[in-house]
């Protein structure tokens, strides 16, 4: 996504914004150079520059699922998230020239600190371009991590309108565009995080499960593992809200997505790459969606009994392994499963909660319409909530001249098994009461 006037390698872009300008014979000529031996040469690059994270049993998983659960801990990465692997491994083999007009790159927080760190470590001036929705979090992390070195640019909703952004100043420029997941550099650097962790585990596992965005992790997993570990069967989890990859394998090629919800912003991707597609198609690896309250879930679960701090995107992959294995693991095989990043917002934690419950079915909003006279709540209280139910919620507007009045209330339950007899004492009550639905769009006044 560089300067269409300069090499091929500069010149490629992420599918996100340029996949039909993109000749399939072009994605060809790049996957044939996303092999075993490319990111073998990555993790040579690499070594001694980004950390080797820690390779961890996780004993709650394991006896969720039954299964030998190995956490490859990313989000101990010199950036927290694996993403500076690729980032470093493509500016790394930029000449001298090229480095001089310096680069840019798209992100949705994560990409951006690895070329930040990238740019600062080898003296290359860069442009990123980040959603208004990237997390402040994120973006100080960027500025700590580039110093003088690195310009952050804020411009649109998503990382596509970002992507697009960033596009155009390459174009304008002449800088060298570093894309977020659709450049074989970038691939092969990200597959050095299977390679390490098949190396820290001793022997091939069972099963590899990793969180899918753009598809640049996985394309780089399957391509060394494909040629060194074939047995191995590979699990790519993308959020259910940004299924971008199994909408492009279902089309045959990349397709955008009409919408995606940005929770699981490290992977909120509308558009699979045009190279990481074919390369993922081409493989054995399975694709399964985890909503994005389950995500929330395993945050919590991460903070609460393991203490690990996760972003959402980190979450993504262990989620797939807890409550009904979304993942299909058999009992006692080994897994290494990528928690990707642990760049989390402190203050996403009240969503996160939030979300949790009611993916869990533990929380439930409801319109009430009471009637305005004395002793009408008491009654709701006494007559419809029962002895473990918790009102989190009320808010009241009062009509002068109505008969009734309308209420939001929040009710969290101690268990989802209550919720049958508390609709079952609703209907049963003077007041009329309707739930909302998660799916309605007035759920996004309270969520």
């Amino acid at each position: 996504m560089a300067d269409r006037g300069r090499s091929g390698d500069a010149a490629r872009a992420d599918a996100a914004s340029v996949g039909p300008a993109q000749t399939r014979a072009a994605a060809a000529n790049d996957a044939a150079r996303v092999d075993a031996t490319a990111v073998d040469a990555a993790a040579r690059r690499l070594a001694g520059i980004v950390a080797t994270t820690p390779l961890e049993r996780s004993a709650r998983l394991s006896e969720l699922t039954g299964a030998d659960i190995w956490l490859k801990r990313e989000d101990l990465q010199t950036v927290r998230s694996y993403k500076v692997r690729g980032a470093f491994n493509l500016i790394a083999q930029l000449d001298d020239a090229t480095r001089g007009a310096g680069v840019v790159a798209a992100s949705a927080g994560n990409h951006a600190q690895g070329v930040a760190y990238a740019c600062s470590a080898l003296g290359v001036r860069g442009r990123v371009y980040l959603p208004r929705t990237t997390p402040r979090q994120k973006r100080d992390r960027i500025r700590a991590l580039g110093g003088d070195m690195i310009e952050i640019v804020l411009g649109g909703e998503t990382y596509d309108e970002a992507s697009a952004a960033a596009v155009a100043d390459a174009e304008a420029t002449g800088a060298t565009l570093v894309p977020a997941f659709d450049d074989p550099r970038t691939i092969a650097g990200q597959g050095t995080v299977i390679r390490e962790a098949v190396s820290q585990l001793g022997s091939a596992p069972d099963v590899v499960v990793l969180p899918v965005g753009g598809g640049g992790l996985l394309a780089g997993s399957v391509a060394w593992l494909g040629e060194w570990h074939p047995e191995t069967r590979v699990v790519g989890v993308e959020p259910a809200g940004a299924a971008c990859v199994a909408a492009g394998i279902a089309a045959g090629e990349p397709v955008t997505l009409d919408s995606i919800d940005t929770f699981v912003d490290g992977a909120a991707v509308s558009r699979a790459g045009a190279l990481t597609l074919p390369l993922i198609a081409a493989s054995k690896a399975e694709l399964v969606a985890v909503p994005e309250g389950r995500v929330c879930s395993e945050m919590l679960a991460l903070y609460q009994v393991d203490g690990i701090i996760a972003e959402p995107a980190g979450a993504l992959a262990p989620a797939s392994l807890s409550g009904p294995s979304t993942a299909g693991i058999p009992e006692g095989a080994t897994v290494i499963c990528v928690l990707s990043g642990g760049n989390n917002d402190v203050s996403r934690y009240a969503e996160v909660v939030e979300r949790a419950l009611v993916h869990e079915e533990r929380k439930h909003y409801f319109l009430v319409e009471f009637p305005q006279e004395p002793g009408a709540l008491r009654r709701f209280l006494d007559e419809v909530l029962g002895p473990n139910d918790d009102i989190t919620l009320f808010e009241y507007v009062k009509r002068n001249n109505r008969e009734t009045g309308p209420a939001l209330v929040g009710i969290e339950l101690s268990s989802p098994a209550d919720l049958p007899a508390l609709l079952k004492r609703m209907e049963a009550a003077p007041p009329r009461i309707e739930q909302i639905d998660p799916s309605s769009p007035l759920f996004r006044f309270v969520m």
